[in-house]
């Protein structure tokens, strides 16, 4: 995939002003949510980092309420190399699959885990969270994970981006940060969303990225809606409800194509995926990929999700 965006300068931001490095937060006078906007959780996803180092540069405060800015991973965002540019997704394990407190809790060590030990407590004391993502596949369409139930559905709803949402499963490899704690619990007010801008290293990621955030900043009154904002028609959205997740067992995992993302297979029986000797059928009509990896499976990785659709 070609690099169309360069990574941004994040030394200014490096002491934070919470006592944790590339950690900023401000609140109003006037009372109101605790936004958390996340970037780099991944450190070769540049979209998020480059809004994030936008609103610093200008100054942006929240008109109510709090406002925290995080750039996750920055251990492996500083590996960054153009020419190899999947080498700094994490550097030593998956910094989204570390949250549940069994794991931050217990006895590994690493350098992602250091991170999400640090981070607990500002993840913990936010009412929304937004964390910016994007994707291995050129071009690939934006789609916010409301996690694994429908209580962040109405989140996406309001801020009428993107055009399709999924309530997935989570990950055998472990918990997602939307998933943690009260985030997940039916019961709790609080929200938490995950936004695939896009293709890896892409500017219209960017875009989304820009968009979307601002969106929640608008839609919970932390910024003032401009014309441009107000001019924004929220587009008519989808749900992607998974059913089944397909996860490698081994680097023998092969598609049986080079599936896309989102992509709708009309006919159920369609042979999806094989390793060692199992074969993999869409389980209905109409059954929609939501991101096949692109790159060679790893033991205990998602490969690709399973879903139905519906226009909401």
């Amino acid at each position: 995939m070609k690099i169309a965006i360069r990574p941004p300068d994040l030394s200014p931001w490096r002491a934070g002003n919470t006592g944790l490095p590339y950690v900023w937060s401000w609140t109003a006078a006037a009372p109101g949510p605790r936004v958390l906007v996340q970037a780099l959780t991944h450190g070769n996803e540049l979209c998020g980092a480059i809004v994030l180092d936008e609103w610093l540069r200008a100054g942006l405060r929240p008109l109510r309420g709090e406002l925290v800015l995080v750039f996750a991973n920055v251990a492996a965002f500083e590996r960054f190399d153009p020419a190899q540019p999947f080498a700094s997704r994490c550097v030593d394990e998956d910094l989204n699959r570390v949250w549940a407190d069994e794991v931050l809790q217990g006895p590994r060590d690493s350098v992602e885990l250091r991170r999400a030990r640090e981070l607990r407590p500002v993840i913990d004391a936010a009412d929304l969270l937004l964390d910016l993502h994007s994707m291995q596949e050129a071009a690939a369409e934006p789609l916010a994970i409301c996690g694994t139930g429908d209580k962040s559905v109405a989140l996406a709803r309001a801020l009428g981006q993107p055009a399709t949402l999924m309530v997935d499963q989570g990950h055998l490899a472990g918990l997602r940060l939307i998933d943690r704690g009260g985030f997940a619990d039916p019961a709790s007010p609080r929200q938490a969303l995950l936004v695939e801008c896009g293709g890896h290293w892409e500017a219209a990621a960017v875009e989304v990225a820009r968009r979307v955030a601002r969106r929640l900043l608008v839609q919970q009154g932390l910024v003032q809606a401009t014309a441009a904002d107000r001019d924004q028609a929220p587009t008519r959205q989808r749900l992607l409800r998974v059913t089944q997740a397909l996860t490698a067992s081994s680097e023998a995992f092969r598609f049986a194509q080079p599936w896309r993302h989102l992509q709708r297979l009309p006919q159920a029986g369609t042979l999806l995926a094989e390793e060692d000797g199992q074969r993999w059928l869409s389980p209905y009509d109409d059954c929609v990929l939501v991101m096949p990896a692109q790159r060679p499976a790893t033991p205990g990785q998602t490969m690709v999700r399973l879903a139905r659709a519906q226009w909401l």
